[in-house]
């Protein structure tokens, strides 16, 4: 049993004077959401903007003229296929294959990468790409939802224009900072690193701006109607990036990467599971460790789940074995240990994406 007492970011005085209900989440004391509740934030969203702090993930500084091959021969996907001012994401696999930890890089200069792993995964990281570990000199705030460009330009008229996947440096309040076209909800937005110094102010600012505070409950039932995975529940050290259906961040035309050929025999093997969305047709949630039936066989279990508040049923994610031949449409079970709950095989998103791509 861990005893240890979670951490807090910098800006966890900040979040209590705001009302949030804190939670351990990844070893960190971090808000869960705040007066209006997860529910409306989460529409808020999908329809206005909100802002999270997502300073409890981690930020190695990865520089020098060996950083490129460092991070290329560790993780799955090719830098190649992307340049500076460029994000990518990508996983960082064990000897077996299966996933340590999933991961956005953010190329900000020719020798200047920040590698974002995971809460929990930042010391994994660091034993497989060295670099400095800065988590804790700084934090991270995601800008959110369709009017979250149009609220940021009354600040900054260029961070507002940082597309899809792109980085850049820039000067907030004599401090370097950093903005990406990145974010875990499927929604348009941004994520902007600053120094702790000037961390709280930006904050209070963009809420002046009219952005609403949103906790980690919203944040992860919007990445599950956007169909994102979350580390430990679709991906972890017992499933591969192939189960998942995340193919397309791997590589093989790559000389190495930790793992490939353990992941190449995997991919000869072929998957024994697949990854599947479910929708039921009732408000009540679909919840993790829930099992998945057809015909009265067990066939496989839910690894995320919840209620959908744009979609007013619950959804979930789940492992079944691939020799059912399911498909989108077909009817499953889902037990639960107090009732079964009739649902649907799904294509995921379960909520279209909008982010600005151009």
């Amino acid at each position: 049993m861990n005893t240890e007492e979670p951490k807090s970011t910098y800006l966890h005085d900040f979040h209590l004077k705001l009302g949030a209900k804190m939670v351990n989440f990844g070893g960190y004391e971090m808000p869960l959401a705040y007066s209006a509740g997860t529910v409306k934030e989460h529409l808020e969203c999908r329809s206005g903007a909100v802002v999270f702090d997502v300073s409890h993930l981690g930020t190695v500084l990865k520089t020098g003229n060996s950083a490129f091959e460092e991070l290329q021969t560790a993780f799955t996907n090719d830098l190649n296929k992307i340049s500076t001012n460029k994000c990518q994401y990508t996983h960082l696999l064990n000897d077996e294959g299966f996933v340590v930890d999933d991961i956005i890089i953010w190329w900000v200069k020719e020798e200047m990468f920040l590698v974002m792993p995971n809460a929990s995964n930042t010391s994994n990281v660091l034993e497989a790409i060295g670099g400095d570990d800065i988590t804790s000199n700084r934090c991270v705030l995601a800008l959110q939802g369709p009017k979250s460009r149009e609220l940021i330009s009354k600040l900054s008229f260029d961070i507002a224009q940082t597309k899809f996947n792109t980085v850049y440096e820039f000067d907030y309040k004599n401090t370097k900072a950093y903005v990406a076209g990145t974010g875990y909800t499927g929604e348009d937005g941004i994520e902007v690193h600053v120094d702790n110094q000037v961390a709280e102010e930006f904050f209070a600012t963009v809420l002046d701006l009219g952005f609403s505070p949103a906790g980690l409950g919203a944040r992860d039932t919007l990445r599950l109607e956007a169909g994102l995975p979350l580390y430990g529940h679709e991906i972890s050290l017992t499933r591969s990036t192939l189960e998942a259906n995340l193919g397309w961040v791997v590589a093989f035309n790559k000389p190495y990467f930790i793992g490939k050929e353990q992941l190449l025999n995997l991919k000869s093997a072929g998957k024994k599971q697949t990854l599947v969305g479910l929708k039921s047709s009732i408000r009540k949630p679909i919840r993790q460790f829930d099992l998945v039936y057809s015909d009265g066989n067990l066939i496989g279990e839910v690894v995320s789940g919840n209620y959908s508040p744009i979609l007013n049923v619950g959804i979930g994610t789940a492992y079944i074995n691939v020799d059912q031949a399911l498909t989108v449409g077909d009817s499953v079970t889902v037990v639960s240990r107090n009732s079964e709950t009739e649902s649907i095989i799904t294509k995921l998103p379960f909520v279209p994406h909008n982010r600005k791509s151009q």
